[in-house]
C-alpha cells in the first residue's frame, strides 16, 4: 500500500507531467469489484477511500470498523486476483461530522478514536475535515479553530503510525470543504475558492502542525481540498469552468508541496474531469456517481425481468426498494424537498443518490438476489440491452461483453471507473 504515487503527484504537476488518480468513495461491493478488476486490466494502482459515516470505530451506516472495512476490500482484490500491493486505503472526512450533534470536545474525542483506528488498520491517505462546526456552534468554523482541530487529529494519527508498522499516512487538509455525498439542494452558482483563501489554508496549518511539533508530518501533506466550482445537487450538475478557477490553479505555483483534491466530481464529463486534472486538481474524487451507475442497470435489470418473466409490479426492485425508503425515510427525509411526484423522483433518481445507504439493508439485499436469481447467468439479448441499458449497448454489439447480469452490473460501473482513468491519464 505504498503512498509514493500520492507523494508524486505534486511534483509531477510542477513539471508539467500529466496525470492524476482517482478516489473511489463506496463501500458497495459491486463497486470496489468493478475498480479493482478495471485496475488489474490496466495495470494500476487503485485508492478506495472510506468516509467517516460509512465507516468508523462505532461501524457507521455499512457496520464496519476500517479494519474491518480494509478486510472487506481486501477479500474482494484476493477474488478478482488483484495485487494488494497496488491498493491504497485512504479515509475521507474524517473528523467529527458523525457527531457533530454533540458538543465539540466529546466529538473530537470520537474522531480521535476514529482516525486511531484507520491509521492501526493500514490506511495511509488521511483527510481531516474538521471544518464543520459542532453542537453550539456556527455550521462553519474559523480557520485557524479548523487547524488546530486538524493538527490535533494529525498528532494522533502520527502515534498510530508509528505503532502500526505501515507506512507513514499522507495528509489531505482544507478549510472550505464541501459537505460529504454533495449539496442538499438545487446549485445554481458556486464559489471559486480564491488564491489567498488556499494560500492561508496551507499557512494556518502549517503553524496549527507547528505548534503541536508536527512538521515532520505535515511533510507529508499532499493536498488541499478547494472549491473549484464544481458540484451536484439533487437535481443538477455544475460542470467546470475552466478560466473561473485559471487564478486558482496558478497559486500552485506558489505551494509547489501540494496539488488540489477536487471533491463532488461525480456526473463531470471526460474534457471536464481532464482539465480539472491538467489544472492541477491531481485527485479526483467519486463516490455517488458510481453508486448512480449501478442503481440505473440494477434498475434496467429489473425493467428486463419484468418484461421476460411478466413480474407484477408490486414485485419489482423499484417498488421493493420504494417501500424501504418509505418505511425508513431516516436517510432521504431530511434531504429530499418538494411535492410527492418530486420526493418520489428524487428517492429513485436524485443525483445525490441517497438510495445508495439502502443497498447494505437485508430488505434491498434480499430484493437485488431474488432479481439476479430470477435472470441468472443466461445472457440477456442484446435487443432488450439496447432497450433498457442503452449505455452499455455498443459494447454488447460490438462482442466486447457478454451480457450476463453480473457482467451488465459491473461494466455500468466500469463506464464511470474509465471515465476517470482516462481523465487521469491524459
Amino acid at each position: 500500500m505504498t503512498t509514493e504515487t500520492l507523494k508524486s503527484l505534486a511534483q509531477r504537476h510542477a513539471a508539467g507531467i500529466k496525470g492524476g488518480i482517482a478516489s473511489i468513495c463506496s463501500a458497495h461491493p459491486l463497486v470496489i469489484e468493478a475498480a479493482l478488476l478495471h485496475g488489474k486490466e490496466s495495470g494500476s494502482q487503485v485508492l478506495i477511500e472510506a468516509t467517516c459515516n460509512q465507516v468508523n470505530q462505532e461501524g457507521g451506516y455499512t457496520g464496519m470498523t476500517p479494519a474491518g472495512f480494509r478486510r472487506f476490500v481486501e477479500d474482494i482484490a484476493a477474488k478478482v486476483g488483484f495485487d494488494p500491493g497496488q491498493l491504497i486505503l485512504g479515509g475521507d472526512h474524517l473528523g467529527p461530522n458523525p457527531w457533530k450533534h454533540l458538543p465539540a470536545e466529546e466529538a473530537l474525542s470520537r474522531a480521535e478514536v476514529m482516525i486511531d483506528a484507520f491509521v492501526a488498520a493500514g490506511f495511509t491517505k488521511m483527510h481531516l475535515d474538521t471544518s464543520m462546526g459542532c453542537s453550539g456552534e456556527g455550521a462553519a468554523l474559523a480557520d485557524q479553530v479548523t487547524a488546530q482541530r486538524a493538527a490535533r487529529l494529525a498528532k494522533v494519527s502520527e502515534a498510530a503510525a508509528a505503532r502500526s508498522g505501515f507506512d507513514k499516512p499522507v495528509y489531505v487538509i482544507g478549510t472550505e470543504v464541501p459537505i460529504p455525498g454533495g449539496a442538499m439542494e438545487v446549485v445554481e452558482h458556486l464559489q471559486v475558492t480564491t488564491p489567498q483563501a488556499a494560500l492561508e489554508t496551507v499557512e494556518v496549518h502549517r503553524t496549527a502542525f507547528a505548534t503541536l511539533g508536527l512538521q515532520a508530518a505535515f511533510e507529508r501533506a499532499i493536498a488541499v481540498v478547494v472549491q473549484p466550482g464544481v458540484e451536484f445537487g439533487n437535481e443538477n450538475v455544475v460542470f467546470y469552468d475552466r478560466p473561473a478557477a485559471r487564478d486558482l490553479s496558478a497559486v500552485l505555483g506558489r505551494m509547489p508541496q501540494f496539488v488540489f483534491e477536487a471533491h463532488s466530481t461525480d456526473y463531470q464529463p471526460v474534457p471536464a474531469l481532464s482539465a480539472l486534472v491538467d489544472d492541477g486538481f491531481r485527485i479526483l474524487k467519486v463516490g455517488p456517481g458510481l453508486t448512480f451507475a449501478l442503481r440505473e442497470a440494477l434498475y434496467g435489470l429489473d425493467q428486463i425481468a419484468a418484461f421476460l418473466f411478466d413480474i407484477p409490479g408490486e414485485q419489482t426492485l423499484h417498488a421493493a426498494m420504494e417501500r424501504l425508503m418509505l418505511a425508513e425515510p431516516n436517510h432521504w427525509g431530511k434531504y429530499y424537498h418538494g411535492d410527492e411526484q418530486a420526493l418520489r423522483i428524487q428517492r429513485h433518481f436524485s443525483y445525490s443518490d441517497r438510495i445508495r445507504y439502502y443497498w447494505p439493508h437485508a430488505t434491498a439485499q434480499a430484493a437485488v438476489d431474488r432479481l439476479t436469481a430470477l435472470l441468472g447467468d443466461r445472457p440477456i439479448p442484446e435487443t432488450l440491452v439496447s432497450q433498457y441499458l442503452g449505455a452499455l449497448y455498443p459494447q454488447v454489439a460490438g462482442g466486447d461483453l457478454v451480457p450476463t447480469p453480473r457482467n451488465l452490473l459491473i461494466a455500468s460501473v466500469q463506464r464511470v471507473v474509465g471515465d476517470y482513468a482516462q481523465a487521469c491519464r491524459s
